[in-house]
């Protein structure tokens, strides 16, 4: 285990912390104009509340365009006559309409202003349609880096693919490029050469042969969907499928792979139903019963897009053959299957508003791993592998990142955020209970977006603990709170250190032989004990260290 371990860490930092999508380093405090066109809910953005797209594009592997355009249709939130459409160079709006009549816009980097002629009246619903065209930024390291990837398959014929949290969906499409509002229901058109299928997200409607050879497949969405959600995934795939019997009844599972990899995929995506088992018994129905589930081959390692989950690790367990826990467990599911599965229901149903709070997505996510251990394997297996994720975290910076220019937090998001959330198990101590918040957040929060806050104070609110300074503790500063302490004169004495001024988590230890709790805050306080020589141990699925200063 330990000749690979090393090269595991390495890679996982690299790829989760300090690549992560590419967006800058969270050290850097200086921020542009584009940071906050990007990241902020600007005037231009406010005034309307997204419903529908309808994005038809032309995707050209000859000379690695994409062309077509977008249809956005809104509600009036209140008046205005400038709409923000964003857009990342090297791609160009070429004309918009609304009811026949060509609107002018004018470009700010990345973002497109529209000067709108008609009234926007509170309460109407109004339409533009966007033309655009262009050769999108390249994938060179997906997903992190984000753009599209144009591969060949091994037998020649093209494979492309696009990936895009993070750097944002207008790397490669026209629409509004935050967060904070999700598009209703959409339809995804995408004209390909005719040996090619096109995936993309919710059922496919129909396949229309055109005149020139290509075809052109149309895909509707009829739940909400964030914008890094929405791919297309083209090559020379083949299809196969299987029906879920979930809480909801049945689910279409359905399967696009590279025509050479169906037998294997076939035996190897057995975890996918093993996951939505597991996963629906935690965090209840899978949310996009309407859009059905698709595992799709992609030539990158993988990404949560919406119904349209990409993968490509290889078709071997663990994360491309290693386990990220260096304790064997990982290596009993494929890692890229059970985790970008994991955030249909936290990323996908559950969405964070600001990517700052992106540890809303992982930290879930990553837990989620350890669930699929529990439900199959017991719970003394996944505490070792959450446990066994520790050696990845850096603890250099917080896991939140800033708001409003569209920077994440550290990379710690996955394996600390994850150990976060089973820190919290034990002190909730209640599994029914624990198991009850998971599957009431995606009930409450079922296909919305939502802030750091939101979440925090739901934990608080259903577990009836207050858990405000153990998220201030670990969310908004780098450091592992210390358990320090020391045995005297019959005396157990104890406190927090290195930690945030009102930190106050319970913790479970074992003192003399005995599992007990204790309450430390930052001030001292004492307990009786039998003698000078009495032992104590701090329970290991607390992520806190333990200094005893009498040794």
């Amino acid at each position: 285990m330990k000749k690979y371990v090393g090269s595991v860490i390495i890679a996982f930092l690299i790829g989760f912390a300090a690549n992560a999508q590419g967006l800058m380093n969270k050290s850097e405090t200086v921020f542009t104009h584009q940071d906050t066109l990007r990241g902020s809910i600007t005037k231009e953005r406010a005034w309307w509340d997204l419903k529908y797209y309808h994005l038809d594009i032309k995707v050209n592997p000859a000379d690695r365009t994409i062309s077509g355009s977008n249809t956005v249709r809104y509600t009036v939130l209140t008046e205005n006559s400038k709409m923000q459409i964003d857009l990342q160079e090297p791609m160009n709006i070429t004309k918009v309409m609304q009811n026949g009549k060509e609107l002018k816009f004018e470009r700010d980097g990345n973002a497109f202003f529209i000067t709108l002629t008609e009234n926007q009246k509170v309460g109407e619903t109004k339409e533009i349609i966007i033309s655009f065209g262009g050769v999108p930024k390249e994938a060179v390291r997906p997903p992190w880096d984000g753009g599209i990837t144009w591969q060949k398959d091994k037998n020649g014929k093209d494979f492309i693919a696009s990936s895009c949290q993070g750097l944002g969906a207008s790397v490669w499409w026209p629409c509004k490029d935050h967060m904070y509002d999700e598009v209703e229901n959409m339809l995804i058109s995408v004209n390909v050469p005719g040996h090619l299928t096109d995936v993309s997200n919710g059922r496919l409607q129909s396949v229309k042969k055109q005149k020139d050879g290509t075809k052109t497949f149309n895909w509707y969405v009829s739940n909400p969907i964030n914008n890094y959600g929405v791919n297309i995934n083209i090559g020379d795939y083949v299809n196969f499928s299987e029906k879920f019997k979930g809480e909801k009844g049945d689910l279409d599972c359905n399967y696009y792979v590279l025509r050479d990899n169906l037998e294997i995929a076939k035996k190897h995506f057995q975890d996918a139903p093993k996951m939505l088992k597991a996963f629906e018994n935690w965090f209840g129905p899978y949310p996009f019963y309407e859009d059905s589930y698709k595992l799709v081959e992609v030539p990158y390692l993988g990404m949560e897009h919406q119904s349209s989950v990409t993968y490509g690790n290889d078709y071997q367990n663990g994360y491309k053959g290693n386990d990220l826990s260096g304790t064997g467990w990982g290596l009993k599911f494929d890692y890229i299957i059970i985790h970008e599965s994991g955030h249909e229901w936290f990323a996908n149903n559950i969405t964070y508003k600001d990517i700052a709070d992106m540890w809303i997505h992982e930290s879930f996510t990553t837990y989620s791993e350890s669930l699929f251990i529990e439900y199959y394997y017991g719970k003394d297996a996944a505490n070792e592998y959450i446990r066994g994720i520790r050696k990845v975290i850096t603890n250099k910076k917080p896991i939140i990142g800033y708001y409003d220019v569209n920077v994440e937090g550290s990379g710690d998001m996955y394996p600390k955020g994850a150990n976060i959330i089973h820190t919290i198990r034990q002190v909730i101590n209640d599994d029914a209970k624990f198991k009850s918040i998971l599957r009431g957040m995606n009930k409450t929060f079922y296909h919305q977006t939502v802030t750091t806050k939101q979440i925090e104070d739901y934990i608080s609110k259903e577990s009836g603990i207050n858990f405000s300074s153990v998220f201030d503790q670990y969310l908004r500063t780098a450091q592992v709170p210390t358990f320090e302490y020391y045995i005297k004169n019959q005396k157990l004495v104890y406190h927090w250190i290195n930690c945030v001024e009102n930190f106050d988590l319970p913790l479970k230890v074992t003192l003399n032989g005995v599992e007990t709790w204790l309450k430390p805050t930052t001030d001292w306080k004492a307990e009786n004990v039998k003698d000078d020589k009495s032992t104590l141990a701090v329970d290991k699925n607390f992520y806190v260290t333990e200094f005893n200063i009498t040794n």
